[in-house]
C-alpha cells in the first residue's frame, strides 16, 4: 500500500474520551493507565499490550465461551469495549472492560475514534451508496467522474480500497468496521478530500458508519436479500433506510428506484427523497461504452452523476463534457469475452433480482442468441433465495448448469438440491456439475459443440470479482475469469 503521512496523534487523551462516555458498566483494574493506551483495534489478533479492542457481540452468534476461546483469551489487549455483559469477564479480570448502553455501540466507537483517529473538521466530503445490487458499480462510476473533475478520491467497497483509481489493497468487507474506516480516513487525509463508499445493510445496522455525516447519499434498488442476518424483509429495509440518518436535515436521498422512493416516503415521512431517471444513451455513448447498453448500468450512471454534482457543488468544479467517457467497465460486472458468435459474460449476480436483471439485459442485447446460464448459490446465507434464483434462471435461459459457489460450511449438494426446487419450469432439465471448474469446462464443451453459425451467450454468474472459493473456513484461489481464459486456450478459441 503506497505510504501516506503517519496517522495523527490523539485529539484528546484516551482517559478523557472514556470519561465523556456514559457506559452501562465498566471496570478499570488498579494500575491501568488509560492515558497510556496506544491504539484502538477491531481485530483481537492485531492488538498490542496497549490496545483498546472494540468487540461487538451479535445475536445468534457463538457462545461467550467460544468467543473467549477464539478471540479474547490469547489477545494482549489492555481494554475491551463491548456491547453487552459477557460470561468471561471474570477470566479477564486484569483487563479494563467497558460495556456500552443498548443501541450506543456505534456512537461509542465513533467517539473513541475521535480520540485515536481524529479527522479535521470539514476536510472530508463523503458520498455513500446503498442498495441490494449496483452499489459497487455506482461507486466506481462516481469515483471515475469525480477524478475526471479533478478531485482527489478515496473509494471503499467490495472491490477494496482505491486512491484516485489506483488499487490500494482489499479490506475484506463491503463496508469495513468503523475502527478500520476511521484509521483509513486518518491515514489518507493528506492524499484525498472525498470519500466514496458502499454502505451495506450490515454496516448501517452495526454502526460501522457511525459519526460520519454524508454530503450525498444514494440508494440503487431494493430486493429481498440477507434474511439470514436481518430476519425479515422489513428488517432488511429498515437497516438500509438508516442511510438517511447520516444526511443533514432537508438534504434528499437520491434514488433511481420508484419503489424505494415510495416506500421511504411511507416509512420515513420526514426524510426527503429525490427520484432520478436513468441516463439517456446515444449511439456514440454505446459505441464506446457498451456496458451502458444495460438499463441498470444507465441507472447506476444517472445516480453517480447526481451524487457527483452534490459533491462538486461547494467547489465550483465541473464535470467534463461527455462525462461517460471517464467510465470504465467494473471488474466482474458484465465482463465479456467474445469469440465469433460466442459471448461469455462473467457477472457477480448472486440474488434473484440480479439474475433477473442481467438475464433480461442479455435477452434484450442478444435477441437472437441461445442463452446458457451457469450459477450456484452461497452456503450459510439466506436459503430462501435459492429456489428463487433457480426460477429466475429458468425464466430467461435456454439451458442452465447448476454448480457450487461458496459453500462455506454447508454441503454443496444440499445447496444445489434446494436451488433445483425452483427450476421445475425450465425448458430443459438443468445440468448439475458440482465442481465449478468442471462446470465451466462443461459449459465450454457445450458451446464448442453448438453450430458455429448460431449465436450463443453464456452467463457465468455469482462470483464476478471474487478470486476464491470459501469451503470449511478456508478460501482457496479460484477465478471465473481464469477458467474462461484456460478454456479459450484449451479449445484454441481466439478472443475477439
Amino acid at each position: 500500500m503506497p505510504p501516506c503521512p503517519p496517522t495523527p496523534g490523539p485529539l484528546s487523551s484516551p482517559a478523557e474520551a472514556f470519561a465523556r462516555i456514559d457506559f452501562a458498566w465498566h471496570r478499570v483494574p488498579a494500575g491501568l493507565d488509560l492515558d497510556a493506551l496506544s491504539d484502538i483495534q477491531w481485530r483481537s489478533d492485531a492488538c498490542m499490550p496497549g490496545s483498546v479492542l472494540c468487540f461487538q457481540c451479535h445475536d445468534g452468534g457463538p457462545s461467550d465461551a467460544e468467543l473467549y476461546r477464539r478471540y479474547l483469551a490469547a489477545s494482549p489487549f489492555a481494554v475491551l469495549v463491548t456491547n453487552r455483559r459477557m460470561d468471561c469477564f471474570e477470566a479477564l479480570r486484569h483487563k479494563g472492560i467497558f460495556v456500552t448502553r443498548p443501541g450506543a455501540y456505534g456512537d461509542t466507537l465513533a467517539r473513541l475514534c475521535d480520540a485515536f483517529y481524529p479527522l479535521p473538521a470539514g476536510h472530508w466530503r463523503i458520498a455513500a451508496v446503498t442498495g441490494t445490487n449496483g452499489k459497487t458499480t455506482t461507486v466506481k462510476y462516481l469515483e471515475a467522474l469525480l477524478g475526471a473533475a479533478g478531485e482527489r478520491v478515496l473509494s471503499v467497497g467490495t472491490l477494496g480500497l482505491a486512491l484516485n483509481g489506483v488499487d490500494q489493497g482489499v479490506t475484506g468487507f463491503t463496508s469495513p468496521p468503523l475502527v478500520e474506516l476511521r484509521r483509513l480516513l486518518a491515514a489518507y487525509q493528506e492524499c484525498a478530500d472525498v470519500l466514496v463508499t458502499e454502505a451495506s445493510s450490515h454496516a448501517l445496522h452495526q454502526g460501522r458508519l457511525a459519526g460520519l455525516r454524508f454530503d450525498a447519499a444514494g440508494w440503487t434498488n431494493f430486493t429481498v436479500d440477507h434474511l439470514d442476518y436481518h430476519g425479515t424483509e422489513d428488517g432488511y429495509f429498515a437497516a438500509k433506510a438508516g442511510i438517511v440518518d447520516h444526511l443533514p436535515a432537508g438534504l434528499p436521498l437520491l434514488t433511481t428506484s420508484a419503489a424505494v422512493a415510495e416506500r421511504l416516503r411511507q416509512e420515513r415521512p420526514g426524510a426527503p427523497v429525490e427520484l432520478l431517471t436513468p441516463a439517456a444513451a446515444d449511439a456514440g455513448m454505446l459505441g464506446e461504452r457498451a456496458f451502458l447498453a444495460l438499463g441498470y448500468n444507465r441507472a447506476n450512471y444517472a445516480l453517480a452523476l447526481a451524487l457527483a454534482a452534490r459533491i462538486l457543488a461547494p467547489t465550483g468544479r465541473q464535470l467534463p463534457a461527455a462525462p461517460w467517457r471517464a467510465l470504465q467497465g467494473v471488474d466482474g460486472r458484465f465482463e465479456t469475452f467474445v469469440c465469433g458468435n460466442r459471448t461469455l459474460v462473467v457477472d457477480f449476480a448472486h440474488t434473484p433480482d440480479a439474475l433477473e436483471n442481467v438475464l433480461t439485459a442479455i435477452r434484450h442485447a442478444f435477441a437472437r442468441a441461445r442463452v446458457t446460464t451457469l450459477f450456484g448459490c452461497g452456503g450459510d446465507r439466506d436459503r430462501g433465495k435459492r429456489p428463487l434464483m433457480g426460477a429466475a434462471v429458468c425464466r430467461h435461459a435456454d439451458h442452465a448448469i447448476v454448480t457450487s459457489d461458496n459453500p462455506r460450511f454447508e454441503d454443496p449438494r444440499r445447496i444445489i438440491d434446494e436451488t433445483l426446487e425452483g427450476m421445475g419450469g425450465c425448458a430443459a432439465a438443468p445440468d448439475v456439475v458440482l465442481d465449478r471448474a468442471e462446470a465451466i469446462r462443461h459449459l465450454f464443451d457445450r458451446l464448442d459443440a453448438a453450430p458455429a453459425h448460431e449465436p450463443q451467450v453464456a452467463l457465468i454468474a455469482g462470483k464476478g470479482h471474487e478470486r476464491s472459493i470459501d469451503r470449511h473456513g478456508t478460501k482457496t484461489y479460484f477465478s471465473d475469469q481464469d477458467e474462461v481464459a484456460r478454456n479459450f486456450a484449451r479449445l484454441g478459441w481466439a478472443r475477439g
